[in-house]
């Protein structure tokens, strides 16, 4: 498989190379199990794949590379890969920062098999990239909780499935990758706050959408040189460039975890609320793709939460 090396500075370059995995082989038959299982709602396998696959051809209609993970597996890993009901949320399992791929840590323990399996495929098919030993020492870190804002800055959140500990200790490799500060945000720790992602997202160059409660957290600031002090998390955004479309009423899935195809367009599921979105005066304009993702979206996640971007196109 021909691969380009991968590049990410934001989270909003055109998007060229990105991961994905198909949903497992399993259904979840009933509400008791979706709930011990921490989903919202039963789910039918047939109908999950079905959305999936909408999912990856307007990617690929798109002009975007995709590589589902799961047809890479040897055959032995593959039967366990079958059965793991998490693994379509792959965002949480890796992370470009500039030119390097970091690995995460699961938060959770009922998802390590899948982050394995992928670090397994990332160090053979980038072996100059993928820095492995970067997770030695980690206790938690799930990349759901991560916003690459620009080249200058990135917002990461310490919660249910990311911890302080293993944000410190990265630190010092993303530096070296080449960001030049880094913001440190807590959470309330609920399912609906379960990661950064899923409470914020980067909606244009300029632009964060954000549930409107954030303006009342600081933000714990570290840059390269070592020096640390606390902000706003509005001031800290808009130091580096962002002004904040802050949602006091949403849903919290479909109107917040979605993504950027390229800077017009977003990808965005038909659940949301496009129309609230398009209110803002610099998303009027944007392209929003609507697809049906919601037999997905019942297990805890988005449309941002099934992808991992391995290339993305850097803004001049």
């Amino acid at each position: 498989m021909q691969l380009d090396k991968p590049s990410c500075w934001s989270e909003h370059g055109a998007l060229q190379t990105v991961l994905v995995c198909s949903p497992s082989e399993q259904s979840i038959p009933s509400l008791q199990v979706a709930e011990n299982v921490q989903w919202s709602a039963p789910v039918q396998q047939k109908k999950a794949l079905e959305n999936f696959h909408t999912f990856i051809l307007t990617l690929q209609q798109e002009g975007i590379h995709t590589i589902d993970y799961s047809l890479h597996l040897d055959a032995v890993t593959q039967r366990l890969s079958e059965q793991l009901i998490n693994r379509f949320f792959v965002r949480d399992l890796a992370c470009v920062f500039g030119n390097k791929i970091f690995p995460g840590v699961a938060g959770s323990f009922m998802r390590r098999p899948e982050y394995d399996q992928v670090h397994d495929l990332l160090d053979k098919w980038f072996p100059d990239a993928f820095i492995k030993e970067a997770k030695q020492g980690l206790k938690a870190l799930e990349y759901g909780d991560v916003l690459i804002l620009n080249s200058d800055a990135i917002f990461i959140n310490i919660g249910m499935r990311t911890s302080l500990e293993s944000v410190e200790q990265m630190m010092e490799n993303l530096f070296q990758a080449g960001f030049s500060e880094i913001g440190v945000i807590s959470l309330p720790r609920r399912a609906d706050t379960l990661h950064l992602d899923m409470n914020c997202n980067v909606a244009n160059e300029d632009l964060v959408v954000a549930k409107s409660y954030m303006r009342f957290l600081p933000v714990h600031l570290t840059n390269a040189e070592g020096i640390q002090w606390y902000d706003m998390a509005e001031q800290f955004l808009n130091r580096h460039g962002f002004s904040v479309y802050w949602l006091e009423k949403y849903e919290t899935i479909p109107d917040i975890n979605f993504l950027n195809i390229d800077p017009e367009t977003i990808l965005i599921s038909k659940q949301a609320h496009k129309q609230m979105l398009q209110s803002h005066p610099k998303l009027k304009h944007k392209r929003f793709l609507e697809i049906d993702v919601s037999e997905l979206e019942k297990a805890g996640g988005g449309i941002r939460c099934m992808t991992l971007p391995l290339l993305r196109k850097r803004s001049i």
